[in-house]
């Protein structure tokens, strides 16, 4: 099915993007290009090596570092760092890591509007969106606002050849969840969908590849370039109802995010593809199969990715509070989001069994 539509809106925003083994080196060339002097790196705990490395590699354009950076973005920690940046007298942003990292960054501009340059390592794809979810009192929200878009993204391949292959995998289906749900958005065009697909081919060609040789430079490069891809188009277009579940189990009970989405994404398409199968058909084309959702349960399977809610941390007891919670204020969606078709959705996903056709 060809993506034109007879009728569409489109909007990109103005993001610089450099990619390269090693372009990494170049951030002192981006603070220059940006008209700033003092730069504050924000990272995880675990990074907050790397950040300090790359902080003395900035020849004194380095305000400071700030490494307390949380999964699903913590209010609390976002104005502890917000308080930091003024201190040091910041004026942009330098955030090394993954979708945590990437996320304070955006937090903290979302407050002060200062300029980002965002390093991936992983391949959330949220660096190049314009979105914040961030969690206060166990309620995961989103908000989009211009000065949340990050100005530079610098995608280093070197940078992900040490991430491991499970996490490799997890954060790969995390991207191609936005490029899935593309396929259906509401404000959906020619454009996004065209990036959605090329973002899923993306990682159909070059997932493989990596989980055989992790340190397959081109292989990494093409897995950043598919995140980037969906990324972008998680940007352009509204989510539906896998985002909404995911929110949900990520900001009300505390699952890790990557591996949530990466289990809750056949579910959601399958639930979906029974109303919307021929927007969902360039799934079928990529990864084979006659239903999306099963196809993208094959693919997560083959690929080794976990398939049970059970095994990221949730109780059975907590599925009926989860459908609650996301049949509550749902995010529009092509098929009416039913309570308890909902349930047995997340119960399947609970056990790790294949999606309901």
């Amino acid at each position: 099915m060809a993506p034109f539509q007879s009728q569409f809106e489109a909007q990109s925003a103005a993001v610089r993007v450099r990619f390269g083994a090693g372009v990494r080196h170049r951030i002192e060339e981006e603070i220059d290009r940006l008209g700033c002097i003092r730069a504050l790196v924000l990272s995880t705990p675990p990074q907050a090596d790397s950040a300090m490395d790359m902080a003395a590699s900035l020849n004194g354009k380095a305000a400071g570092v700030f490494t307390k950076a949380a999964m699903h973005t913590p209010v609390d920690v976002t104005a502890e760092a917000v308080a930091h940046a003024t201190s040091v007298d910041a004026d942009c942003l330098v955030a090394l890591g993954g979708g945590s990292t990437t996320g304070l960054g955006k937090a903290v501009a979302y407050r002060t509007d200062l300029p980002q340059i965002v390093i991936p390592t992983t391949y959330a794809g949220s660096e190049a969106t314009a979105i914040l979810g961030q969690t206060e009192d166990g309620v995961k929200t989103t908000v989009t606002d211009p000065k949340i878009q990050p100005e530079v993204i610098l995608y280093d391949p070197e940078l992900v050849v040490t991430l491991p292959v499970a996490m490799t995998v997890t954060s790969a289906l995390n991207a191609m969840a936005h490029a899935a749900e593309a396929l259906y958005a509401v404000n959906r065009n020619p454009v996004s969908t065209m990036l959605a697909i090329e973002g899923l081919s993306a990682f159909k060609r070059a997932l493989p590849k990596v989980i055989d040789n992790p340190q397959d430079i081109e292989a990494r490069g093409e897995t950043l370039y598919g995140a980037w891809l969906c990324g972008t188009v998680l940007g352009q277009v509204g989510m539906a109802l896998h985002h909404k579940l995911c929110h949900t189990l990520g900001g009300s009970f505390d699952l890790p995010h990557a591996e949530t989405h990466a289990v809750v994404l056949p579910h959601a398409i399958a639930y979906n593809a029974r109303a919307v199968a021929d927007l969902l058909q360039p799934i079928c084309d990529i990864f084979g199969g006659t239903n999306a959702g099963q196809s993208l349960h094959t693919f997560a399977n083959t690929v080794g990715a976990p398939m049970a809610l059970k095994d990221l941390g949730l109780e059975e007891g907590d599925l009926d509070r989860t459908a609650d919670l996301a049949v509550s204020k749902p995010y529009p969606n092509p098929r009416p989001v039913e309570r308890d078709a909902i349930r047995t959705l997340l119960q399947v996903a609970w056990a790790g069994d294949p999606p309901v056709l």
